[in-house]
């Protein structure tokens, strides 16, 4: 059986610069290459979690402006159920600059994202949710969970809710309103530590990889925990398969475009 989960979260359409280096305040940076794609780390990890195996539905709002269908491409295509609500504000929009080590800088312009406040959900799992839509949204998915409720804890905020599974970066981590239960720490280059009510209970490292664009690591290795502990497998298994995902990520550009598949994650855990 495939675990049905139900992401609530935002979509953006991201427009992505690369540059030799990021500049600095005041500083114009020239040559740089654009390109778009489809974004916003709700629509990211419910994508992420179809190419791994999962029954997806992204709860979401999206604008009704020529953006919204761009930004919608990656989910069709990867089969995930669509429960949008269209509304007047803009579609989201996310402006990324990336170097040529990876490194990224990246500023939101919520638009949609920002009206989303209630939800309906459909028979689930586990409820996925990010930070990228407003406190209410993700209390109101909380409190309707029927199964495991999952946040990744990005943009970093405090919000009241209690959740199984949290997952943040080393930054994140201070801005939890609570750290108990079980908490994944992502450490970029040196992995992942996964907490049980604060005590360590797995580590793993990601597999060598070139890293082209970070943008979407972070939803990568998200997906893949969820998804690998709605599986069955033991907390180090699900640990060592995110971050493989998220180096895998990293390996390459955009951000959706980026995402592995289960195979894909089984071939270089296997190398």
């Amino acid at each position: 059986m495939r675990p049905r989960i139900v992401v609530v979260g935002s979509v953006n359409l991201d427009l992505v610069v690369r540059v030799e280096r990021l500049p600095r305040p005041g500083e114009t940076v020239t040559g740089a290459s654009f390109a778009r794609y489809p974004g916003g780390k709700g629509a990211n990890q419910a994508v992420a979690c179809a190419r791994l195996g999962a029954d997806v539905t992204l709860v979401a709002a999206i604008g009704r402006d020529p953006f919204a269908e761009e930004a919608l491409v990656g989910l069709r295509a990867a089969g995930v159920t669509l429960q949008l609500a269209p509304v007047e504000e803009p579609t989201g929009v996310a402006v990324i600059q990336v170097d040529a080590t990876g490194e990224t800088t990246i500023a939101v312009a919520p638009g949609a994202n920002g009206t989303l406040t209630t939800v309906d959900l459909p028979e689930h799992d586990a409820v996925l949710c990010q930070l990228e839509v407003p406190d209410g949204a993700v209390l109101a998915a909380w409190e309707a969970c029927t199964g495991v409720f999952c946040l990744n804890a990005a943009p970093a905020r405090s919000v009241p809710v209690d959740a199984d599974l949290t997952i943040v970066n080393r930054y994140e981590l201070d801005a939890l309103a609570r750290s108990d239960g079980l908490v994944a720490l992502t450490l970029g280059a040196d992995g992942a530590v996964l907490l049980d009510d604060e005590e360590e209970v797995a580590r793993a490292a990601p597999p060598a990889v070139d890293v082209v664009d970070g943008t979407a690591a972070g939803d990568a290795f998200t997906a893949c925990l969820l998804v690998s502990l709605l599986e069955g497998r033991t907390r180090d298994e699900a640990l060592r398969r995110a971050c493989a995902a998220g180096a895998l990520a990293a390996s390459r550009p955009g951000a959706q475009p980026s995402l592995p598949t289960a195979a894909e994650v089984d071939a270089i855990l296997a190398r």
